[in-house]
């Protein structure tokens, strides 16, 4: 791993999620040492894990699509290609209490739950959706009028609408077309020659790729410091100086923050003009409740099921031993169930023990042969910050990634777009982060390195 001529500069990276890994990769690439600052114990933010059979898990269910070239990119600087794990999977829908499947084009011609006409209507929708070539023409619309037009009413009705409201709740109607076209193109793109959907994962998980990434930094003479809370900056005549941090004072040259704009707005607080913390808060976030089950048996064949039950809590049901097979976790089958809320919400708030409860009185209504005693583990994952509300008009909502003070910048999940947060979105967005702020500091550019994203 050769890097170039070391400079000196020092950079602080606020956030050990994979932007401030990658972030501070690209930088030592380019011969910029960089320490690393995470608050929590783990590395790697939502993609943070667990343990469960003696394996790490994550706590937020995750996997990558064939076509994530960021995180891929990555993967290859790393020499880890051969970690990476390429398999099949079975999608499907739960719709007026039936299963049905969904993971070819054969079985969407065969999903009862329409009309035949309608199968045929949903998936033009599909292939119209891939063909927009200009996101931009879709900013002003919203998701529900933009589907309305290309499906019609019935598709929309049984498809779309409970699967928005599932996912952003009371804001559904707000969403902008732009957030479900990139979601239909993305995963358009992630399928095998049968027309099945493929996904990838990483050998030992996400905290895997995480680890590799922290020892490739410290072989650059960088740092990755965990439970390293980020408390305040310092500030000199607008250029930022050093970080106040759980592990002490560490003077900088300068920063890349990758939090949520809410926690790093209440960091810039002090020294920035009162219209700039306005743009920061004026994206909307919602929250993520995330119950994690070691089951001691299968509930289906599905890796991801959409529910598009308006009873039923959650957004989806996803099996991760469909996916990852069952060994790696001592034969423990692992289901997630995911909802995202606001976080004054009751469920949000309700003890572990209740969560899990309510889950599975819920659970048992889709699968009646669910016992408590298939359970031999429960965990319940909460995370503030989840979702950014992706409405209309977004692309003049995004700061841009320079800040009104010197040296530092931002490379947040809410600033990916109009594609969807992830963790290829995020690697993107921080070595393109690393790579404005190193030209900035008069380093050179690194062999084949990325060239900056532009940023709105």
């Amino acid at each position: 791993m050769e890097t170039d001529q070391a400079t000196t500069a020092h950079v602080g990276i606020i956030g050990g999620g994979f932007c401030g890994l990658a972030a501070a990769y690209e930088l030592g690439r380019r011969g910029i040492r960089a320490t690393v600052l995470e608050q929590d114990a783990e590395l790697g933010g939502l993609a943070g894990s667990f343990v469960v059979g003696g394996e790490r898990l994550e706590r937020f269910y995750h996997h990558w699509f064939t076509n994530d070239r960021h995180v891929m990119d990555l993967i290859d600087d790393l020499g880890a290609a051969d970690q990476v794990l390429l398999r099949p999977t079975r999608t499907g829908m739960y719709y007026a209490n039936r299963f049905h499947k969904l993971s070819t084009p054969l079985d969407l011609l065969r999903f009862s739950a329409l009309p035949f006409p309608d199968r045929i209507r949903l998936g033009l929708l599909a292939l119209r959706a891939r063909r927009v070539r200009d996101w931009q023409t879709l900013e002003q619309r919203t998701a529900a009028d933009w589907l309305l037009e290309l499906g019609g009413e019935r598709v929309y009705r049984v498809v779309w609408e409970p699967l928005l409201r599932g996912k952003f709740g009371a804001v559904a109607a707000e969403v902008s077309a732009v957030w479900i076209w990139n979601k239909l193109k993305l995963r358009g793109g992630s399928r095998g020659k049968g027309g099945a959907e493929q996904l990838a994962y990483f050998r030992g998980g996400f905290a895997a790729l995480a680890e590799r990434l922290a020892a490739a930094i410290a072989a650059q003479g960088g740092r990755v410091h965990t439970s390293a809370a980020v408390r305040g900056i310092e500030v000199a005549d607008g250029r930022v100086t050093a970080l106040d941090t759980a592990v002490g004072r560490i003077a900088v040259d300068a920063v890349i923050a990758t939090p949520a704009l809410p926690i790093v707005a209440e960091l810039l607080a002090p020294h920035v003009p009162p219209d700039y913390l306005a743009r920061l808060g004026r994206i909307r976030y919602l929250a993520n409740l995330c119950v994690v089950l070691e089951l001691d048996r299968s509930l289906s064949a599905t890796y991801w099921l959409n529910v598009n039950d308006p009873g039923f809590p959650f957004v989806g049901v996803i099996e991760h031993t469909n996916f990852e097979p069952v060994d790696s976790y001592g034969g423990r089958h692992i289901v997630y169930l995911s909802k995202y809320l606001p976080e004054d919400d009751p469920l949000y708030r309700m003890d572990d023990a209740a969560v899990v409860d309510f889950t599975l009185g819920h659970l048992a209504r889709m699968f009646p042969d669910l016992r408590p005693d298939w359970v031999r583990a429960a965990h319940v994952w909460r995370a503030r910050f989840s979702q950014p509300i992706v409405e209309r008009g977004y692309a003049g909502l995004i700061p841009p990634r320079n800040t009104p003070i010197t040296g530092l910048k931002l490379a947040t999940m809410a600033q990916i777009y109009p594609e969807d947060r992830g963790t290829n979105y995020a690697v993107r967005e921080g070595r393109a982060a690393a790579a404005a702020l190193a030209a900035e500091l008069g380093a050179e550019p690194a062999a084949g390195a990325q060239r900056p994203a532009s940023m709105a």
